[in-house]
């Protein structure tokens, strides 16, 4: 990782920002609310809540479409998370034109699970394109400590495909490191599964860390794994080591290999842990409970922590535990990100520690 005093930026993430709207009434069903609260959101901007909110300067690569409100209402929203942005405006084409994505979604309640609903036709994100940015600027004149691509942006598109390729290689030969979130979603797949595969190991190859759960490594790289969901999902610990072992096997350049672990009670109780294969050395945070309000962006803030953690250079035994306390803490939120106050909330989450501080 190249010496945070040679970098103006800890960590860019390139995504497709968009609202999300969720009931107002917390627990209700998306069919029957008539007063939704709406968010600006996407995965890999979850993911650089965490160490923007703890200091860490950040920069999100992305489009807007120009004159747009919501446009607006996501740069805004940005700058009060103190996260960066850049990014090309789009003429938005008259009204059946470009816009930005929109994600409707309820937390579910108990028994009843939560429901999301994609709305992503026109979406301005999917002409990403790397002739909008000077990477040579970004990489070399200002410097990258960390570059994380997530699969959801490289799968949006085959624009956004070559995007994040570029990316990849441009960190690579600048010295930054490479986190890849392989965050596989068959909708974005169907009917391009070996060209997504191709560019996916591609990534993989050059990545140092490498994010993903059981179904991830099995659909994006092919890695043999155990059954994705199911109960019981300390007793699969072996089971998920077996697997990151074979990752490793086929991508050596990677030194971190990260899982969470996830079973579900109900919605709104869940059995939270989370592996970490670091050079040689296996860390494991069993399965506990946890209380849930919104399981949306858990994951996403699992990577931030873990990213925070290794660009605060502590031992590797603290990145998996601090990654699980703030994965947990996102999901108390109303939003799908996680905004820490400071590192010494995340630490009591951490110890169970839920007493009134004053």
């Amino acid at each position: 990782m190249k010496s945070k005093e040679n970098c103006k930026w800890a960590l860019v993430v390139p995504t497709s920002m968009g609202i999300r709207l969720t009931p107002i009434a917390q627990g209700q069903p998306v069919h029957k609310s008539d007063r939704l609260m709406m968010q600006a959101t996407s995965a890999e901007s979850n993911v650089a809540s965490v160490p923007a909110c703890l200091g860490f300067p950040v920069k999100v690569l992305t489009t807007f479409v120009k004159g747009s409100p919501i446009a607006q209402f996501i740069k805004d929203n940005l700058r009060s998370r103190h996260i960066e942005y850049e990014g090309k405006e789009v003429e938005q084409g008259g009204p059946w034109g470009f816009r930005h994505q929109i994600n409707i979604a309820d937390t579910g309640f108990g028994v009843r699970g939560p429901r999301v609903w994609n709305d992503r036709s026109g979406e301005v994100g999917r002409t990403l394109d790397v002739k909008d940015f000077d990477l040579e600027r970004l990489f070399d004149r200002e410097g990258v400590r960390i570059l994380h691509l997530s699969g959801l942006i490289g799968a949006l598109s085959v624009e956004t495909g070559r995007f994040c390729l570029e990316l990849a290689r441009a960190a690579k030969k600048y010295g930054t490191k490479i986190s890849f979130d392989l965050n596989y979603r068959a909708s974005f797949w169907q009917g391009r599964e070996q060209e997504l595969h191709d560019i996916f190991v591609e990534i993989a190859s050059v990545s140092d860390v490498l994010v993903g759960n059981e179904e991830d490594f099995q659909l994006c790289l092919g890695i043999e794994g155990p059954e994705a969901g199911g109960k019981d999902i300390a007793a699969k610990i072996e089971s998920f080591k077996g697997m990151i072992r074979q990752v490793k096997k086929t991508f050596p350049h990677a030194s971190v290999f990260a899982a969470t672990l996830r079973e579900v009670v109900d919605a709104n109780e869940h059995l939270w842990g989370a592996i970490m294969l670091e050079g040689e050395t296996w860390h494991v945070v069993e399965p506990r409970s946890i209380h849930v309000l919104d399981r949306i962006g858990g994951g996403d803030g699992f990577v931030g922590g873990l990213l925070h953690g290794i660009l605060r250079e502590w031992e590797p035994e603290k990145w998996i535990r601090f990654g699980w306390a703030t994965g947990a803490l996102a999901t108390t939120f109303l939003t799908d990100y996680g905004q820490p106050a400071d590192e010494e909330q995340v630490w009591s989450i951490w110890k169970g520690n839920a007493r009134v501080l004053r």
